[in-house]
């Protein structure tokens, strides 16, 4: 059995347009997420589900299934997810050179952080922190 999460809040990203498999390897090159499981629906092509650990943290996501829930997804809106880092520059960076539009630069913020925020090519929303270096 794979490892999943045992505790917490963990999100559930549904992936429009048949693009999990392409959502998993974005994951893995814009924030180094560690794909720890990966289950196919019957169909043979849209993920089931997936689990990915982020810098400590659990995500989940799938394709989505509109024959299930009678419509397809909605855009994705009113939610961002959040990155704690060590050094919010390079995540951004890295998001950014991965696909990632940078929808608010990364600078010193007056609640003591370095934040800046990214969306992904499927439309969810990360902002990304970490402490100002002194």
């Amino acid at each position: 059995m794979a490892e999943r999460p045992v505790s917490g809040v963990t999100p559930f990203l549904a992936i429009r347009e048949r693009r999990g498999a392409e959502a998993l390897a974005f994951y893995a090159r814009a924030f180094a997420a560690q794909i720890m499981e990966r289950n196919v629906a019957e169909d043979g092509q849209r993920l089931m589900q997936a689990s990915l650990r982020i810098n400590g943290g659990w995500i989940m996501l799938s394709d989505e299934f509109p024959e299930w829930r009678g419509h397809a997804e909605p855009a994705p809106q009113g939610v961002t997810l959040h990155l704690q880092v060590d050094d919010a520059d390079r995540w951004a960076e890295r998001a950014v050179a991965a696909g990632a539009m940078l929808t608010m630069k990364v600078g010193d913020q007056f609640w003591g952080d370095r934040y800046g925020q990214v969306s992904d090519p499927f439309g969810h929303r990360w902002s990304i922190g970490s402490p100002i270096r002194r």
